[in-house]
């Protein structure tokens, strides 16, 4: 029997897409060998959600290999062990913010960088305009392995869905797959431009608050969903690629 036939079509389509992600982000620089985690939840109907089993390379997770875990941190399907950081960051969203499907970290190297910084995200460029006064910031508190840790994680995301987990990278969530992505791409992005633009010791042009607020809320307008075109594009790229995913 096929492994991916297994799934009904409702978390076959996540697997596809969560997969999808993985690879997708090894393409644009946000894996780390065999660490980090993006997850979604396993479908409407079940409390659990899908990680990468531990010790894969990002470019080595398919639909079938995921992880199926609940939000204890057990593994209820699947072959193989996690990395038990992904459940406490990753678990502790999930079980907190029901509204968002998929959560992403990062270890990219301008997002460790900009996350080292007192300040944190200087809002300079259009496309960061999304995240003016929508980012949060979690201090670090030496590697993720105590579930205490949780609470703290969800308290400090708050409402938003991007985060700066300091000297440590990034996180985002979003209510789909593509939307969790983009804003990874959009948020690492900034960072990067904010650490050419310091290197450059020159005057920066930064924008006001009112006119950041302004362009903010122009992200929000539901005409612009977040992922909704891309991520078809990006998954077409894949196909073009021919990224093995979706087995």
């Amino acid at each position: 029997m096929n492994k991916i036939k297994k799934f009904d079509d409702e978390e076959l389509k996540n697997r596809i897409d969560l997969a999808a992600a993985y690879h997708l982000a090894d393409i644009y620089g946000f894996s780390d060998i065999i660490w980090n985690h993006i997850t979604c939840k396993t479908s409407s109907h079940k409390n659990t959600f899908l990680i990468n089993s531990f010790g894969l390379r990002y470019d080595e997770v398919t639909a079938s290999n995921l992880l199926e875990i609940d939000l204890n941190g057990n593994i209820i399907s699947g072959h193989g062990e996690i990395n038990y950081t992904g459940f406490v960051i990753h678990g502790a969203i999930h079980k907190n913010r029901k509204d968002l499907h998929c959560v992403m970290h990062s270890h990219s190297r301008s997002g460790l960088a900009v996350s080292c910084l007192k300040d944190g995200l200087e809002i300079l460029i259009q496309d960061s305009a999304m995240f003016h006064n929508r980012i949060s910031y979690h201090d670090w508190e030496g590697m993720s392995t105590n579930t205490n840790e949780c609470e703290s994680i969800a308290k400090d995301l708050g409402e938003n869905n991007s985060m700066i987990l300091r000297n440590h990278g990034l996180l985002t969530g979003g209510k789909t797959i593509g939307e969790a992505f983009m804003l990874m791409y959009y948020l690492d992005r900034a960072c990067k431009v904010q650490i050419d633009l310091n290197g450059t010791n020159k005057e920066i042009i930064k924008p006001s608050d009112n006119l950041l607020e302004f362009a903010a809320g122009q992200y929000e307008d539901p005409k612009y969903k977040l992922g909704e075109h891309e991520w078809p594009a990006l998954k077409r790229m894949l196909k073009k690629n021919n990224s093995i995913y979706d087995q």
